[in-house]
């Protein structure tokens, strides 16, 4: 581990400034099982619907007619799980950027999965990447499995369960231990995340 760290130099993820969880989820959906690139467009044509805005808004979002977001290039399963995101941050299932950073992870974890297409991945990455906290430990993560057991010369990689017992050493900062896995892999190799 010791010589990853050296490798990979210094962890540097801090929180967003101004977290906005209901544009921070659409985006996760939209990009879901895409590349990154086919992502990026599609996501580009949504925000193209409403042009002058700087966020999307959850109100005209659930007004816009399916038709339209499909025509975008989003599939019917992400144009309901938009919907119901949208839906949900109206009445406040999803909360404000304000309420969330005062929120457990736990609690974080708990309300945001019950939005359609957002599963607990998902929502560790916003904790992780947006929110900053120290302590997330995706165990169902590929590129985690994966960098683990390059880390420590596994050929098989960690069952989920095995991963969550070898990650109370390095709490409470599982999140770093996870980013240098994620460094611990070629960037040539293609990492197959599935997204929930």
């Amino acid at each position: 581990m010791a010589e990853l760290i050296a490798r990979s130099g210094r962890y540097n993820i801090t929180p967003t400034i101004s977290v906005r969880p209901f544009d921070a989820l659409a985006e996760s959906i939209a990009y879901q099982q895409l590349t990154g690139k086919a992502a990026a467009t599609i996501f580009a044509r949504v925000r193209a619907l409403y042009p002058k805005r700087k966020w999307l808004d959850p109100k005209q979002l659930l007004a816009t007619p399916d038709e339209t977001l499909r025509a975008a290039g989003l599939s019917r399963a992400k144009t309901a799980a938009l919907k119901d995101l949208a839906a949900k941050t109206i009445d406040g299932t999803v909360p404000s950027g304000r309420a969330l950073v005062r929120m457990t992870d736990d609690e974080i974890i708990t309300r945001l999965t019950t939005v359609r297409g957002i599963g607990r991945w998902t929502v560790e990455m916003l904790l992780l990447f947006d929110l900053g906290r120290p302590d997330v430990w995706p165990v169902d993560d590929y590129g985690v499995r994966k960098g683990f057991a390059k880390t420590f010369g596994r050929r098989k990689l960690p069952t989920p369960k095995q991963l969550m017992k070898f990650g109370e050493k390095w709490r409470p900062y599982r999140s770093v231990a996870a980013w240098y896995f994620w460094r611990a892999l070629d960037k040539s190799e293609e990492l197959k995340v599935k997204r929930s």
